[in-house]
């Protein structure tokens, strides 16, 4: 028992032996004792009426004084108070000084509440998304950001991929949207300007399509010449003639490349046109047989097996690319006597076109990065195939123009899949008539 209530009952004690013998010498028989009780207790019930008008006050006004077990409770009721608004007052200085270095930040921040609905958000937001205090706040986000990329993004629960799009208030600005869930579905969305780096891109993009264009020209003059020069090579001597040889090879190799970087400047700048459908049997059969025109004399088994959609919504010429490149790749890459396998399937509402081989395989540690430009497993080898370096780029290009994936699965010495995934509104069960 706390000193607080010691006193408390003595004090009550004291009361009742005074009033036990006032009633005595007085011969009130309990009347007294009564008229006691009532009063303490009515003074109990005022001091409880006090505390209760502070808290329904807000605690606003300061606390009232008193004594005895009431005097204790207003006492740590006020030190608890004062602790509070110490606790109150160092949160709202760190909460000040996260909105203070927030706002300071060139990319912009948002946060928004597990219904969709803008709660807070910094300078760089409102120079970039055109957001208006206070009449913003409690609106939903994506009427704020009317652009369907943008809602597709926001409603979908897989964050792993950044969104790009432009400034709904300045076409001119690219930005690139990171969104990060936390507590009951609450999003924290970064903001990121990204024009330079766009520009960047372009840049490249144009640099490379330009010198590729300018490329072509002299190398087809050098080509003619040499091989001119390589139809009377019978006059010169043999060391001119391996000579002659090397450079017409570098130049069918150089052709090669400058015609790969065409295609795959064409894939990243040329926008989308309608799709139309894509007969997959035919162009299967095609590409098949391209192959085993390749792998003559390497005694290869090539097989085709198609079951599944007839076609595909999209563009022939790059699907053809695409394929062909898998299937010569199988070619180049797998032994004499090597089996490849051509394959056009269905798989859970989805299409997917693999091409199998029993070839050297490829490492893991070079599986992600195969279809980085000129990117090269074993560059030896690549130098004895011929190869550009360029092929699983236009791959790479060609499937997101149709919002395809690629798949690499590979074991080093049993051999190579490469498998083409269409998702499920690019397949086409029966041919238009």
């Amino acid at each position: 028992m706390t000193p607080v209530w010691r006193r408390e009952l003595r004090r009550i004690s004291l009361l009742l032996i005074i009033t036990f013998a006032l009633d005595y010498f007085t011969g009130l028989h309990g009347w007294s004792v009564v008229a006691v009780l009532v009063c303490y207790i009515g003074w109990n019930m005022l001091q409880l009426s006090r505390l209760y008008r502070w808290l329904a006050s807000g605690q606003i006004d300061s606390l009232p004084s008193s004594y005895g077990i009431w005097g204790s409770v207003f006492a740590e009721t006020r030190r608890l108070q004062n602790r509070s608004l110490k606790h109150q007052q160092k949160l709202q200085a760190i909460i000040n000084r996260i909105q203070d270095s927030t706002a300071a930040l060139q990319d912009a921040v948002l946060m928004v509440d597990s219904h969709g609905n803008l709660e807070w958000w910094n300078q760089a937001a409102q120079r970039f998304l055109g957001l208006k205090s206070p009449v913003d706040v409690g609106q939903p986000i994506t009427n704020l950001i009317r652009d369907p990329s943008f809602k597709a993004y926001f409603d979908q629960a897989d964050y792993s991929d950044p969104l790009t799009m432009a400034s709904p208030v300045n076409k001119h600005i690219h930005l690139q949207f990171n969104i990060t869930q936390f507590g009951r579905r609450d999003r924290l969305m970064l903001v990121h300007d990204v024009t330079r780096l766009k520009q960047l891109e372009q840049m490249r993009k144009d640099f490379v399509a330009n010198v590729s264009h300018e490329l072509r020209t002299p190398l087809t003059v050098l080509a003619g010449y040499i091989e001119t020069m390589d139809m009377n090579s019978d006059i010169l001597p043999e060391r001119w003639q391996r000579m002659l040889k090397q450079m017409g090879s570098q130049s069918l190799r150089m052709e090669a490349i400058i015609k790969d970087l065409l295609t795959l400047s064409r894939l990243e700048t040329s926008a989308k046109e309608h799709p139309a459908q894509v007969q997959i049997q035919p162009l299967l059969e095609q590409i098949a047989a391209d192959a085993r025109a390749l792998s003559q004399g390497r005694g290869h088994t090539i097989t085709l097996s198609t079951e599944g959609p007839v076609a595909l919504l999209g563009y022939t010429d790059e699907l053809r690319s695409a394929f062909s490149n898998l299937a010569f790749n199988a070619v180049k890459y797998t032994p004499d006597g090597g089996h490849i396998e051509l394959i056009w399937r269905e798989r859970e509402g989805r299409a997917e076109f693999c091409v199998k081989d029993d070839g050297v395989g490829i490492a893991d540690h070079h599986i992600p990065r195969l279809t980085e430009r000129f990117y090269r497993a074993d560059p030896s080898r690549s130098k004895e195939t011929g190869g550009t370096g360029l092929g699983l780029a236009i791959v790479k290009h060609v499937l997101l123009r149709h919002d395809g994936e690629l798949y690499i699965e590979s074991t080093p010495g049993k051999g190579s899949c490469f498998c083409c995934h269409f998702n499920a509104q690019s397949v086409i069960t029966e041919l238009a008539s």
